[in-house]
């Protein structure tokens, strides 16, 4: 993970603090690209940090894609292990606003491989009160 991919924990909370609203209430006003980007990458990227390794693939399209969980690194095409959803959905679970199963049985996510669920050990990233 290069210097570029890492995520300040005060960058962070200020980019999901910046969304918040719109992630309690869908009927909020939906926050700029930018804004939305920057929770997406940062906390996708916080998962990176705290669970190094190259097992599971976390994409939110179209903003980030990271590689996480220890275990056996994929090195071309698709990786057997993959966690994919959109921005809002991945902000939900980042924030523990929703819950990663409930959210995989709702077809909410989409997970593949034995190791994708893994992924759940490290929700929430940053915890929002409802």
């Amino acid at each position: 993970m290069g210097p570029r991919d890492k995520a300040d924990p005060a960058q962070t909370r200020a980019a999901v603090l910046a969304v918040a609203d719109w992630l309690r209430d869908e009927a909020a006003p939906k926050p700029d690209r930018a804004a939305l980007a920057a929770a997406v990458r940062l906390t996708a990227r916080t998962v990176a940090q705290h669970a190094p390794g190259n097992a599971v693939e976390l994409r939110v399209p179209p903003f980030v894609a990271v590689q996480c969980i220890e275990g056996v690194r994929h090195t071309r095409g698709t990786p057997p292990n993959v966690v994919e959803l959109a921005a809002r959905d991945w902000l939900l679970l980042a924030t523990g606003l929703d819950d990663f199963d409930a959210a995989v049985a709702d077809h909410r996510v989409n997970v593949s491989g034995h190791r994708a669920s893994d992924v759940a050990d490290y929700l929430p990233v940053i915890p929002l009160p409802r």
